[in-house]
């Protein structure tokens, strides 16, 4: 039987055995619930303050800073929201990246249809953002700055702390989606200086539907889901407590691993970006060639579609992606590979490999094998290739 390989971390994550131990009690023996002051109440209530103090550690917050959340876009929304209305008399101007993520990027747009002012800051061709370029967009109406820590799909690692400094000086707050980042490289909010920082467990080997907003103490910043006094009043309705269990397990867990994980990955990383390009013409890399997660390779690949490619790697086994996740199913290049200078053409051409844990050297030498000639074959009935 043929071994199926996955190579799309950047979507989502297998649940860690230890994550899904600690959690299944929880569903069971510990279902109480947290606001109970009963038995079975506290249970639930001690799993969930555990977890927030795992996550404060791993970040370098206090507890009481950690509001736990439906995953990464409901946390991205209450950062841009929240601050945004908590501090409309101040200002109404948010300056963001042409990269971001659709949970960033939509949440910007809806605040624009509402009368607010957004800053869209390009990138240059590796996809990094300029941190005077930021600057430069600051006005006396700009009440927040929100640039993600790495791109979820070319992998680029933006200069976090410098436009912290930048935001710290002018007075501004500062957001950062870490979704991709956390757990798999260093993230601490104070070397970042960040007032809020978005996660996702599933990003992490814990389970999906969980995330969490890191909120600076004295962030000014309203509720956007209002009912009963749930994580101090910043998220009303009854816990996912085996879901913020295993959030918590999932952080300790990568914490623990993350410097062994992260010279495995950017090993596997290397030798596959070196067998691509060694085996395949006409082929670029996207993404910064050193400032990059050490899991994600983008590549483009001239004359056929990243769909097809794709399809055909699934054929043999090997599971990719074209992208983000979230926009797999949208007809529409890649707004990510565009903003970094690709031509609509390159950016259908495009596929993300992104590695894990349980990616072997075995699973890349297999890449390398048929990658090439599944391009071959989509090339030989492509009308835009012709052999030289």
């Amino acid at each position: 039987m043929m071994k199926r390989i996955y190579l799309d971390y950047a979507a989502t994550t297998p649940v860690h055995s230890e994550v899904l131990k600690t959690m299944l009690p929880y569903y069971s023996d510990s279902f109480g619930n947290p606001s109970s002051l009963y038995s079975y109440g506290l249970e639930a209530r001690q799993g969930i303050e555990l977890a927030r103090t795992k996550v404060a550690e791993a970040i370098g917050a206090k507890n009481e800073e950690i509001v736990f959340t439906g995953g990464g876009s409901e946390a991205d929304n209450l950062a841009i929201k929240g601050v945004a209305y908590a501090n409309v008399r101040k200002g109404n101007h948010v300056i963001t990246s042409v990269i971001e993520h659709h949970a960033v990027l939509e949440t910007c747009k809806f605040l624009e249809k509402r009368g607010y002012k957004v800053t869209y800051i390009p990138v240059d061709k590796d996809g990094l953002i300029d941190p005077e370029n930021v600057r430069k967009a600051i006005t006396d109406k700009t009440i927040l700055i929100s640039i993600m820590h790495a791109n979820n799909e070319i992998g680029t690692i933006q200069p976090i702390g410098e436009i912290g400094k930048i935001a710290g000086k002018a007075g501004v707050y500062f957001h950062t989606d870490a979704v991709q980042t956390a757990g798999h490289i260093p993230v601490n909010v104070n070397e970042l200086k960040v007032d809020m920082l978005s996660m996702s467990a599933h990003k992490f080997y814990g389970p999906k539907g969980v995330g969490l907003l890191y909120i600076r103490k004295g962030t000014k910043i309203v509720s956007l889901i209002h009912g009963g006094e749930q994580e101090r009043g910043r998220r009303a309705g009854t816990e996912n407590v085996p879901g913020i269990v295993g959030l918590g397990k999932a952080i300790e867990l990568a914490s623990l691993e993350m410097v062994k994980e992260t010279e495995h990955l950017t090993a596997l990383r290397n030798k596959l970006i070196q067998g691509i390009l060694g085996k395949i013409e006409e082929v670029q890399l996207n993404g910064h060639p050193e400032h990059r997660l050490p899991n994600n390779v983008n590549i483009s690949v001239d004359y056929i579609e990243g769909e097809s490619t794709c399809l055909n790697l699934d054929l043999e086994g090997i599971c990719i992606s074209t992208g983000s996740a979230c926009s797999s199913t949208s007809a529409e290049p890649s707004h990510v590979l565009l903003a970094i200078g690709l031509s609509h053409e390159q950016a259908r051409s495009s596929l993300r490999f992104t590695m894990g844990r349980l990616t072997t050297e075995e699973d890349i030498d297999r890449v390398v094998d048929v990658l090439p000639r599944s391009v071959a074959r989509l090339r030989a009935i492509s009308p835009l290739y012709k052999k030289s």
